[in-house]
């Protein structure tokens, strides 16, 4: 049999423990045993384990010394104390010590052997379950996919792909991790298709799933109208599996419930977070704003300057006006540092609302960056990232502070991103936009396969400048190049995270409600 782990067993009164060794052996497992703290640590320099089974009560140096002594020059190595006393100040000063068991004698060869396997052998065991289930589970989510005839059906199957892509990422199935890619490009190819015979119904039909400017409605409205006071996060391209990694860091804090909805197409800042903020779909928006909205048309890169005025003029629609409001923008580091260190001023502010730009340009700097494409190479890395950002980011602080208040937490966001790969010729004149996942302009031309083409976008609830103007909003995984330069923007933007376009990625969004869980 294939030897499981080399372990070190430490016991004053070891040959009493012959039956639990062999047993131990019989499972697979080498065990050295000595009968003193010197021996350990002698046979500690001499060879490697895995694994120290230690006794608390040894005559010379006791477990808790020899305890010490091995964690200074091994740190990493794995340590059961096994003992007589049960006082929790002997758990907890081991526990201090950073021991991965604790076990109080009697124990039996069972006991034993499960301490073991849960130390060496559970990452391996859950990687083997992982592969087990989901095999079982991609039958039933590629038959979910077929028969997925309303948007409900799409969450729920956008949440299981989710999920397997999160447990994947703790055990490193890579044979698994490109299964699970190709069944959501699939899947993906089926939500375009349904996207694409039902949204222009929707835009012109009150039977509709939630989208971007219904988020204040039904999220903030009644809460306020019940005289709670709600903060409002919204993270600029956060998708559903990088919020769903992040949560693990905020249940200390809140209890969080997690919920869905659709980002208007384009699913582009400028489109779908002025919706969130004006509760308007953006032909409205152009509609009731032509002076803002000329003027946000000739910047590209500023058409979301105006979300203050859009969410006060909400507030006042909704009759809310009696209601104080504080908005920011944080882009920067100083930025967020500056409304940490004063957030505790906005504690009687009715509705906060906080824009935060992180998420998206990390998306986009990791197009730039040689570097940024090593540690972000694909959707698990990017999660990552995202995770490791909000650990050690002002936001955090901020929430563990607000959590104590008692207001209702919201965080949203505007839309996701979405990995391409597929480049697709598009020809337009020079006015046209110069988004990668979708482009408006006149004398637009591209494959109708490969993308939603918009001949008049007021039946889709977009606007226009004239007649002539047109929309074409990419499908699945490609992306726009033009034929001019083609080679070199395939290099930029190949394998990139982009959004604008049709994908699960980039349309379901998450919706959080928190509460936090006052000290």
């Amino acid at each position: 049999m294939d030897k499981r782990g080399k372990i070190l067993w430490v016991d004053d009164e070891i040959d009493l423990l012959k039956p639990h060794i062999l047993f131990l052996e019989k499972k697979g497992y080498n065990v050295t045993p000595v009968n003193s703290g010197e021996d350990a640590l002698h046979q500690i320099k001499q060879h490697q384990f895995d694994l120290i089974l230690l006794d608390e009560m040894m005559d010379g140096l006791d477990g808790l010394t020899t305890l010490k002594m091995i964690k200074e020059e091994h740190s990493s190595l794995p340590v059961i104390m096994i003992t007589k006393n049960e006082e929790e100040w002997l758990m907890d000063e081991a526990i201090g010590a950073h021991i991965s068991n604790y076990l109080t004698k009697p124990v039996n060869p069972s006991q034993i052997l499960l301490a073991c396997k849960n130390v060496l052998e559970t990452e391996q065991i859950h990687s083997e379950r992982a592969y087990k289930d989901y095999l079982q589970e991609f039958q039933k989510i590629g038959s979910d996919v077929m028969i997925a005839d309303d948007i409900e059906d799409w969450y729920k199957i956008n949440n299981k792909l989710i999920d397997w892509s999160i447990t994947f990422d703790k055990f490193g199935e890579q044979g698994l991790k490109q299964i699970l890619e190709d069944q959501y490009l699939e899947s993906n190819r089926s939500f375009t298709q349904f996207i694409s015979s039902n949204y222009k119904n929707w835009m012109n039909s009150d039977d509709k799933p939630i989208f971007s400017p219904d988020i204040v409605k039904n999220t903030v409205k009644p809460i306020l109208e019940d005289n709670n006071k709600v903060v409002l996060f919204v993270i600029d391209c956060l998708r559903m599996d990088q919020w769903k990694a992040m949560t693990e860091l905020l249940f200390p804090y809140y209890t969080v419930e997690t919920d869905q909805y659709l980002s208007i197409l384009p699913t582009a800042t400028p489109y779908s977070r002025n919706a969130i903020f004006s509760g308007l779909y953006p032909y409205e928006i152009k509609k009731k704003y032509g002076q803002f909205w000329n003027e946000m048309s000739r910047d590209e890169t500023s058409m979301n300057r105006f979300e203050e005025t859009f969410l006060k003029d909400q507030m006042k629609r909704l009759k809310l006006s009696d209601k104080s409001v504080n908005y920011f923008k944080v882009i920067t580091y100083n930025d967020g540092k500056k409304l940490e260190n004063r957030i505790s001023d906005y504690k009687n502010t009715d509705l906060m609302a906080i824009v935060i730009n992180f998420v998206d340009m990390l998306g986009h700097t990791r197009s730039e960056s040689d570097v940024l494409k090593e540690m972000v190479p694909d959707e698990s890395g990017y999660r990552k990232a995202v995770c490791s950002w909000f650990e050690n980011a002002w936001l955090l602080n901020v929430m563990k502070e607000i959590s104590s208040w008692g207001h209702t937490v919201i965080i949203t966001s505007d839309h996701g991103t979405t990995r391409v790969n597929k480049p697709i010729n598009v020809k337009a004149d020079r006015q046209a936009s110069t988004g990668v996942r979708y482009k408006h302009g006149r004398n637009l031309t591209v494959s109708g396969k490969t993308s939603l083409f918009i001949k008049n976008p007021t039946e889709f609830r977009l606007p226009k400048d004239d007649l002539t103007t047109n929309f074409v909003i990419a499908k699945d995984d490609n992306f726009f190049v033009y034929p001019n330069d083609y080679h070199r923007f395939v290099k930029r933007f190949q394998n990139s995270f982009q959004h604008g376009g049709i994908s699960m990625e980039e349309m379901i969004v998450p919706v959080a409600i928190l509460k936090g869980k006052r000290k």
